[in-house]
């Protein structure tokens, strides 16, 4: 696409001035916000910038949640040919340190006091920190930093500069070009240093217009945007494709109130990562359970019949004509209320990506009548790689590849990928970006997997992670915590297994499902820690584990991967622990050394281990957790040979 982001704003908002660009909701009301209005904004914003000295190639660091001002304050450094850094709003001080040293960042937007107090925390190892905005100045009337100014003054000083200067904001976006830098993205690090991946203009807009075309979006879709802007999944769907379509964005008041606002926005495109998928089905499922008997009879007796016969209705197939008026009757009593109540009753194209998504929950949406697909992408490729057509969707599969993609699957299984929408580089870090993009243009993605026979990409996992057990079967860890996190009660596991004789997992129990579980059998509990050993609970999740055991049985490739031992963890894996990254991925490694003495006592033939585990507080003190925590061995069953 040969324009850039803040030229598209000009472009909608001359077009369409009185629209709607983006609503807020605050105080329980939605404001809305034109593009002709948002476009004042950006003005405002990139005059008052300059001012203060903000320079052509230069970074500014973006940190908090999804808000029409944070999103304009984006729009207004691309005017100027600087460089958007969001950051993650839930990460602690400490990690910011990196991107802002590494990118010399001297400006810096902050949502609330919460992020304010972050930088000014920072500030002393930061030392070319010079300017730091605030949007909401709810509890900061009495700081007195130096640099430390609020949206309100700089839009004000904005204005001025604007008004002297009618056609300086016009004439520095004349100036932007489509292969200039648009924005930076750091990777969530779960193998060291995060990296600063650059993308252009030309490649955010590319990706955004094959997604664009290939489900036909228009202006009129309406989007939720509640995932971390930091996130390039988020940001491709709330931003690029928000500019390259003219929609509208939808931010929600605070995290609390994410399902009630989904409820009444009622979004027609829908994104989110598994795990959100998983916490909307553990929420229903726990609402089940509480329900009456006839109820709970009715609902489970529809969803057999919408697991058999959904998802070929939903992609067009023959089903029989009694199946289709008991799926209508199911439809009216049970599908529709339940899309309702999870938001997503005017969805028209829903995906998940940014991890494998267990191919039960997958089909559990797609059952119900939600258009949910998978597409495959990262960071460095800019989102869209593959994708899911309509009618074309498996459970197994990533789609497609879409407009202008190539891939070619190395000797060792792993997937390279040549794209319009490829990383310019990684920021500083030559040696990082020749080992991912060769010299023919390839990007060695680090997943391994293969095309099927009609075309579509299978993955199997991260490359690094898939391994031999000590028999030479395979061993796929993602695959096998993903069919774990489709019950409810289990919110996390780690798989190990690499080089060794037998599986063994490591789980977090879902404390929301789980104890509303204990509370039902009147079963007492005093915290995470302690209900997580209770011999009940380890029954409850050894049921799970048999089940998938029983199910991969089944699998010639995997029947090998059955799960013999299962400890239930003290504590939940926490990002701030460094378990997880800030997308959430777990990082294998630093739990394989954090907690190696429980590794060691699953392949020792221990019954119990006690651990005594550090962890970080929110307010930043470190405490310990620690208990002695159970082990047990769970069955497994016979392979299930084809049949000949």
């Amino acid at each position: 696409m040969e324009t850039t982001f803040p030229r598209l704003l000009l472009a909608h908002a001359a077009q369409r001035p009185a629209a709607a660009a983006m609503r807020e909701k605050e105080y329980g009301i939605w404001q809305a916000l034109s593009w002709a209005g948002l476009a004042a904004m950006v003005e405002q914003l990139a005059c008052g910038l300059r001012q203060a000295g903000l320079t052509r190639g230069e970074h500014m660091v973006v940190i908090g949640a999804n808000r029409p001002r944070l999103y304009a304050t984006m729009l207004a450094a691309q005017s100027l040919g600087a460089i958007p850094v969001p950051l993650y709003q839930d990460a602690a001080a400490e990690e910011c340190v990196f991107p802002i040293n590494n990118a010399e960042v001297r400006f810096a937007l902050a949502e609330d006091q919460e992020q304010v107090d972050k930088l000014l925390e920072i500030r002393d190892r930061c030392p070319q920190l010079a300017a730091i905005y605030y949007d909401d100045p709810r509890g900061l009337r009495k700081y007195s930093e130096p640099g430390l100014l609020g949206l309100e003054a700089l839009l004000e000083s904005g204005q001025r500069a604007a008004q002297a200067n009618p056609g300086l904001f016009r004439a520095e976006v004349e100036q932007g070009q489509p292969d200039d830098v648009a924005a930076m993205f750091f990777t969530s690090g779960t193998t060291g240093t995060p990296k600063g991946v650059v993308h252009t203009h030309r490649t955010l807009l590319d990706r955004a217009q094959a997604g664009q075309e290939f489900d036909r979006l228009t202006e009129r879709e309406e989007v939720l945007a509640y995932m971390p802007p930091a996130w390039i999944g988020q940001n491709i769907f709330s931003y690029a494709q928000w500019l390259a379509c003219g929609y509208v964005v939808n931010c929600p008041e605070s995290g609390s109130t994410v399902m009630i606002d989904l409820k009444e926005i009622g979004p027609t495109y829908y994104f989110a990562p598994p795990r959100i998928f998983e916490a909307l089905l553990t929420s229903v499922m726990i609402r089940m359970e509480d329900a009456g008997i006839v109820k709970r009879r009715m609902f489970h007796a529809f969803m057999d019949l919408a697991r058999r016969v959904g998802p070929a209705l939903r992609d067009g197939q023959p089903v029989a004509a009694l199946d289709r008026v008991k799926y209508a009757l199911g439809n009216l009593l049970v599908y529709g209320p339940l899309r309702n109540n999870l938001g997503m009753s005017r969805v028209r194209v829903a995906y998940t990506a940014g991890e494998a998504i267990g191919p039960d929950l997958f089909t559990f949406y797609r059952s119900i009548g939600v258009n949910l697909k998978q597409l495959y992408g990262s960071t460095e490729t800019a989102v869209f790689v593959c994708m899911q057509p309509d009618h074309q969707v498996h459970a197994d599969t990533v789609g497609v590849p879409c407009r202008g993609v190539e891939i070619r699957l190395a000797d060792s299984g792993e997937i390279l990928v040549r794209s319009p929408g490829l990383l310019k580089e990684y920021y500083k870090n030559p040696q990082a970006t020749a080992e991912v993009k060769d010299a023919e243009g390839w990007y060695h993605t680090g997943d391994a997997g293969f095309l099927d026979g009609q075309g579509h990409l299978k993955i199997i996992d991260r490359a690094k992670d898939v391994g031999r057990l000590a028999d030479g079967s395979m061993f796929a860890p993602k695959y096998i915590e993903n069919k774990l996190k489709f019950f409810p009660h289990i919110k996390e596991a780690v798989a190990v297994g690499d080089g060794r004789e037998r599986v063994c997992v490591m789980i977090n129990i879902d404390f929301d499902a789980v104890g509303n579980w204990a509370e039902r059998r009147n079963l007492p509990y005093a915290g995470y820690t302690d209900l997580a050993q209770k011999p009940e609970v380890y029954g409850l999740i050894q049921d799970c584990i048999e089940k998938v055991n029983a199910d991969l049985a089944s699998d010639e490739r995997l029947a090998g991967s059955q799960v013999h031992r299962f400890l239930v963890l003290h504590k939940e894996l926490d990002a701030d622990d460094g378990e997880l990254t800030r997308t959430n991925k777990v990082r294998r490694g630093f739990i394989a050394q954090r907690y190696a003495v429980l590794v060691d006592a699953l392949y020792g033939g221990k019954s119990e281990q006690y651990i005594e585990t550090q962890v970080k507080f929110e307010d930043g003190r470190t405490g310990s957790v620690s208990a002695t925590l159970k082990i047990m061995d769970a069955r497994t069953f016979a392979p299930v040979r084809a049949a000949a």
